[in-house]
């Protein structure tokens, strides 16, 4: 007898296995979204220069927030259309930032070019 079937045969008298998989579930909300949609969001991000991996996960917080507020995805998408790559960028980090756990979060770095005094009174 293989491995494979002795695990399915301790699976089949495990009368609690309904039991953990209801409790495993428990706190997470299942949404529907329609292949549309997900493609359409995911493929705005990968067009971005986004990976692959990046797109599809800035895509599930996206498709989850707009679900939950009762948007429109493709409304969403097409106002963010029209931003640049920084703006988006800093858009993703402030989306992604406020669905995680406060624990860490994402940032960028602003560069800021100040005159001082000692800058204009050295000579070369």
């Amino acid at each position: 007898m293989s491995s494979f079937a002795a695990e399915e045969k301790s699976q089949k008298k495990d009368s609690a296995n309904e039991t953990k998989q209801f409790f495993d579930r428990y706190f997470t909300k299942q949404i529907s979204l329609t292949s549309n949609e997900v493609d359409t969001v995911v493929g705005f991000f990968t067009k971005r220069k986004f990976s692959k991996d990046s797109a599809i996960s800035v895509a599930t917080v996206i498709l989850q927030q707009a679900k939950a507020e009762n948007k429109n995805v493709f409304e969403l998408i097409d106002t963010l259309e029209g931003l640049d790559q920084v703006t988006l960028s800093k858009l993703v980090s402030a989306i992604l930032n406020n669905n995680r756990s406060k624990i860490s979060a994402l940032g960028y770095k602003n560069t800021y070019n100040t005159q001082t005094t000692e800058n204009r009174n050295v000579r070369l």
